[in-house]
């Protein structure tokens, strides 16, 4: 006779008799649940929806000004253009005469303790105020040494040129590559881009030129490569001063540079905060009807000949509404990410056709002298001679250009509700504005369930969170009836193997009474719904650029996970809890403020704060929010949820002081700890 395990038989059991009441439901479409498709769909429909709803010149003059004003937001500089603006403090620090021209060695102050190495090129003989060009520098390690033929060539012409060094190289070396090459991925907490100081930089340089007796602040122009010609863009959209702007190389759209992975080879500095999910034609249209110049060469690996054929085709469409098609064109050069003799000859001639208002023939005006033995060394260039300033924030900017809130003192329950309102409100749009404007069927399908008269039952049921995406959470259910219960969600982890994930994370709950049924759920990003660890600094940048987070994704999974829970019939729809661990607490937090019913929260070990950076490589938890930190921050969640009950396990950060000593000012019950 045969000895078969008991264990064995029972399991027999119940898939027996889990197959004698199969599930017979309508196939559903298939989805992806790939994370690269997700983006790229995502980021086509953003530049194929760019500048839309703008069909007359009436649409636009309605929306120009509201999307100036969006735009400067989403580069960090709204507050600095509507401030009084600081004195320059311009120090010159020598002269270099050159044969019919001199170069003033100078810096100046953007913001105090913001200082930008210059060199101002000035023709000799100025009889009257000339035109003049803002040149800004692209990603050279020695800047204006590096880019000297350029201006140089434009004081030759007849041009006063102003070039002004980055913050991340030339004289003082900061960063531009935050979440790049350090891991600080809370740069999109804060909505901080370094094309943000970058811009800020530019126009107190037009500001300068603007002040200079030698120039005309009538005829302002700018131009540059790569990182300069993105600036350029950035420069003459912000700024209406400029009459003129030759940018090269310096842009793509969404869609190039996630379906085809163009952005893994851009700085930081190439894209605003996209909190409105703008691209570059949102961008360009904003300098329509002044004169553009766009050179791009053909075989760039970072900015796709298409995609910049494109750009230039829908921003077209803006300058035809100004009657003024004639002022934008588009220079195609054969060869790499570079200038090529054709479009540093267009750009001479546009220049002097739109800032001097003088017709010449782009080969009539000359090329740029390429011989190294003729070019400055970069010690006679050299603007801080005597050191730099002792005082000098470059290295440190990105910690203070955005000017985030101070936890606000909170005395009354009224204060604390109006500022969960304001909150939650800002939350809506500069965080989580991508969130679908219209939600999707949840289409939820019974994928699992065993033994119906067990006194414990584990279903599986997938549900739609949005387009591409479908999820699945599984129900432990205690009793043989289908009774209304109170259900507590467990947010699975990242670094948390499916089976292990379940036994682990048991703990949590360990202190909930019996009443409570319990489901686990993995979010994308999570599990069943991951991708490749060494995926994760790709899509962090690209959601970003595309107007979402991993984090905020997560918060939406979140979302339509409890709307799906709240149609079950064994489910008491007001008593519904979410416990997780880590970096997902910040996740479980905000998502409960979002959906603002929900009854308990069990933490174990929160983040301190999202104002913290994470693995240069990408990988780990993944807990940023666009603009989150210009209102809020994760300490302050426990008093936003109240009277939600929060209970923190493991270690409770410092930070969660701010809630614990509002809720106990208010005389309510705070956070327990375990």
């Amino acid at each position: 006779m045969i000895n078969i395990p008991r264990f064995i038989i029972l399991l027999l059991i119940v898939f027996l008799t889990a197959c004698k009441t199969p599930i017979t439901q309508p196939a559903l479409p298939a989805v992806s649940n790939n994370i690269n498709n997700y983006l790229s769909d995502i980021a086509a429909k953003i530049t194929d929806n760019s500048i839309s709803g703008i069909t007359t010149f009436h649409d636009w003059q309605n929306a120009r000004t509201l999307r100036h004003k969006e735009f400067l937001e989403m580069m960090g500089i709204e507050d600095y253009i509507s401030d009084e603006r600081t004195p320059l403090n311009v120090k010159i620090t020598g002269i270099i005469q050159q044969k019919g021209y001199r170069i003033e060695k100078l810096y100046y102050e953007s913001l105090p303790g913001l200082y930008v190495p210059a060199n101002l090129y000035i023709p000799d003989n100025i009889k009257k105020p000339t035109a003049a060009i803002l040149y800004v520098c692209g990603h050279s390690a020695t800047q204006k040494v590096h880019y000297q033929l350029y201006p140089r060539k434009f004081a030759e012409l007849g041009f006063v040129c102003l070039v002004i060094e980055t913050i991340q190289f030339g004289e003082v070396m900061g960063e531009h590559h935050g979440c790049y090459a350090n891991g600080w991925f809370h740069w999109y907490s804060k909505g901080y881009t370094p094309g943000g100081v970058e811009l800020w930089n530019g126009i107190r340089a037009l500001d300068l030129l603007a002040a200079r007796p030698e120039v005309d602040p009538g005829n302002l122009g700018v131009t540059g490569i790569s990182g300069g010609g993105s600036q350029s863009w950035y420069i003459a959209a912000a700024d209406p001063r400029v009459k003129a702007a030759a940018p090269v190389c310096g842009a793509s759209t969404l869609k190039a540079h996630i379906g085809q992975r163009t952005i893994d080879g851009h700085c930081d500095c190439m894209m605003p905060t996209n909190t409105l999910r703008i691209d570059y034609q949102d961008i360009g249209a904003l300098i329509a009807p002044r004169a553009l110049l766009i050179a791009q060469s053909d075989h760039d690996r970072l900015n796709t000949i298409e995609s910049v054929e494109e750009l230039h085709t829908d921003i077209k469409k803006i300058y035809d509404l100004y009657a003024a098609s004639d002022k934008i064109s588009l220079v195609v050069t054969p060869g790499p990410h570079s200038y090529h003799q054709i479009s540093r000859q267009q750009i001479h001639s546009f220049f002097l056709q739109h800032l001097m208002g003088k017709k010449v023939e782009p080969e009539e005006t000359g090329d740029i002298e390429l011989l190294e033995e003729n070019m400055l060394s970069a010690d006679e260039l050299r603007v801080y001679v005597d050191g730099i300033p002792e005082n000098d924030r470059t290295t440190k900017i990105q910690d203070s250009f955005i000017k985030l809130p101070i936890p606000p003192q909170i005395s009354t329950e009224q204060e604390l509700y109006t500022f969960r309102d304001s909150v939650k409100n800002f939350l809506s749009v500069k965080t989580f504005g991508a969130f679908p404007e219209e939600k999707i069927p949840l289409s939820s399908k019974m994928e699992f369930r065993s033994l119906d008269k067990a006194d414990t039952r584990w279903d599986t049921y997938s549900f739609n969170s949005e387009e591409g995406w479908r999820l699945k959470v599984d129900f432990r259910l205690k009793g043989k009836s289908r009774e209304k219960k109170p259900l507590m969600i467990i947010l699975c982890s990242y670094d948390e193997a499916r089976w292990r994930s379940r036994w682990a994370s048991s703990g949590l709950v360990s202190e909930l009474d019996t009443s409570w049924n319990i489901a686990w759920f993995e979010t994308r990003g999570i599990g069943e719904f991951g991708w490749p660890a060494n995926m994760n600094w790709h899509v962090r940048r690209s959601a970003a650029w595309t107007g979402r987070t991993v984090a905020s994704m997560q918060v939406y999974d979140v979302l339509r996970c409890i709307e799906f829970c709240r149609t079950l019939e064994f489910v008491d729809s007001e008593k519904i809890g979410i416990a997780t661990r880590n970096g997902m607490s910040a996740v479980a937090m905000y998502a409960a403020l979002m959906d603002g019913k929900c009854k308990k929260l069990i933490l174990n070990t929160p983040p301190a704060t999202q104002d913290a950076p994470s693995q240069p490589n990408g990988e780990g938890e993944t807990i940023e929010m666009l603009n989150c930190l210009r209102i809020t921050d994760v300490y302050q969640m426990p008093a936003l949820l109240y009277p939600a009950e929060i209970t923190i396990t493991g270690e409770v950060p410092e930070t969660y002081k701010w809630s614990e000593n509002i809720l106990a000012k208010l005389g309510r019950k705070g956070f327990s700890q375990m």
